[in-house]
């Protein structure tokens, strides 16, 4: 039976470094922003992400898309 996967939505999330710990090894935070249209290229989604980065007091350390889909079986 073969499997169909439907896009339902897509999300950017950025890491960015927040400071150091005591030992002075690198603090990440996340930064998630929803409501990314799912058939948007990931090209054009990067250079969003990038975007918001420059906004950003805290450098970016890691830009991830996470997608979200349906699956469902076909008779």
């Amino acid at each position: 039976m073969p499997v169909v996967s439907s896009p339902l939505a897509t999300s950017l999330r950025l890491q960015v470094q927040t400071g150091t710990d005591v030992d002075g090894k690198p603090v990440y935070r996340m930064r998630s922003y929803s409501r990314v249209k799912p058939a948007a290229a990931d090209q054009d989604a990067y250079d969003v992400a990038q975007a918001l980065g420059s906004l950003q007091v805290h450098p970016i350390n890691a830009i991830s898309r996470v997608n979200e889909n349906d699956l469902s079986a076909t008779v």
